[in-house]
């Protein structure tokens, strides 16, 4: 989040339009700053701090932009709000009742810029205290709060340009100022808003694709990918300890209640993927109910340590999760894990025209064949004998017997947790 910006009416000029020399050293600074990869809160606060300076009678700000996440529809931004206000808040999705709450979507609907999609205006000027059709609600608020007129702007983008539901910029400019704006103040809006929406659609593509990048190849691939790593082949060998999971029984879930496939898969993930994450693991691999994973350190110790622990604590969260699920009545499971640690090949691997950033090795397929095995042997957990010989893995580990892996060309010791250090 941004810093909270205090609320204080400045000692600026306003009786004095923005002149010519002010307007173009405002443009040029938005230019260097959306050049120069400034996030969202900056501009918007460098813009509003720099305009009121020039004399623009700015009193509050929003600006905001859909946007393509998973989660989240959109992101705004807030300039002179109260500090209890977030100067930067995600906003979730208004399309339907089941993205967002019926008040969610009833504001948004009552709100000017709902009201400017719907008659295609870009732009839309009143005196808050003006009672006139349409009535938007917020004006209430406004009027409430000593502000005298309003100012709201839509930039829209080309239609071959739009990204998702990223299809313009909105902002919405207020001021306190009794006379409120001039003809001079919104000439001189008109003309600085269109680079500030720029500069802001610059930062929020470059936020989104990183975003992306993370979500679908995961951490670190994401920012390894964006930093450059992107020519096919290009490979390095790394040591990880290595996690393959999938869920208990789920061939027989799919086959009994088709419809609940996709919530359960994502119930499950969520505890999951979080709990790698929260010690430091690096999730590749969404495969159907798999997950593949890989945690690294400046040692082996440290990597084990941590793929260790995630285990630990998944295990702790699907319990709980079974537990909520089986008191609404939905199908619920458990998970196998395997682990295993070696090195590994981490790089660009795939085709001229599909590549996927992944692990690759002996090492991986092992960890495979390790996690399959937990189902014949009935163990939830399982871990392989050079994990467990890492430096403090054994503390931790029982013994449950030799076993001939697929594809492996030596029997080898498995292990699982110890249930008295780990309950």
């Amino acid at each position: 989040m941004g810093p909270v910006i205090c609320v204080c009416e400045p000692l600026v000029r306003y009786n004095a339009a923005m002149n010519e020399s002010d307007i173009n050293a405002l443009t040029a600074w938005l230019a260097k700053a959306g050049l120069s990869g400034e996030r969202e809160d900056a501009l918007v606060s460098g813009f509003c701090d720099r305009a009121v300076a020039a004399g623009l009678p700015i009193s509050r700000a929003q600006v905001f932009i859909d946007t393509l996440h998973p989660v989240y529809e959109g992101r705004l931004v807030r300039w002179g709000y109260a500090p209890s206000r977030p100067v930067v808040q995600e906003y979730g999705r208004t399309g339907s009742a089941t993205d967002a709450s019926a008040e969610d979507i009833a504001r948004w609907r009552a709100s000017p810029f709902f009201h400017m999609l719907q008659t295609g205006k870009n732009m839309l000027y009143r005196r808050v205290a003006e009672k006139s059709e349409p009535d938007f609600p917020v004006f209430k608020d406004y009027c409430a709060d000593g502000m005298t007129d309003y100012i709201a702007i839509i930039n829209r983008f080309a239609p071959e340009n739009t990204i998702g539901e990223m299809d313009c910029i909105y902002s919405s400019w207020l001021t306190s100022r009794p006379e409120g704006f001039t003809d001079a103040h919104i000439a001189a809006l008109k003309r600085v808003v269109p680079t500030l929406a720029l500069a802001f659609k610059a930062a929020a593509l470059a936020r989104m694709i990183g975003i992306l990048m993370e979500t679908y190849l995961g951490r670190d691939a994401g920012r390894r990918v964006l930093s450059g790593r992107i020519l096919r082949g290009v490979t390095e060998r790394i040591d990880a300890a290595i996690w393959f999971s999938d869920l208990r029984g789920f061939t027989r879930i799919t086959d009994t209640s088709p419809e609940q496939i996709i919530p359960l898969l994502n119930d499950y993930a969520d505890v999951v993927v979080s709990a790698i994450h929260a010690q430091g693991g690096d999730v590749l691999k969404l495969i159907g109910d798999g997950i593949l994973a890989i945690f690294t350190a400046e040692d082996r110790a440290h990597a084990c340590a941590a793929a260790l622990a995630a285990t630990v604590e998944a295990r702790k969260e699907v319990q709980a999760l079974s537990t909520r699920r089986a008191r609404e009545e939905l199908p619920t499971t458990d998970m196998y894990v395997g682990l295993h640690v070696g090195e590994v090949f981490y790089g660009n691997i795939g085709s001229t025209e599909r590549l996927d950033f992944t692990v690759v090795g002996p090492a991986v397929n092992e960890t495979s064949r390790i996690a399959a095995m937990s189902r014949s042997v009935d163990q939830p957990v399982l871990v392989s004998e050079t994990f467990a010989n890492v430096d403090g893995m054994r503390s931790h580990l029982i013994s449950v017997g030799r076993y001939a892996l697929r594809g492996v060309a030596r029997p080898q010791e498995l292990f699982t947790l110890d249930p008295a250090r780990t309950n």
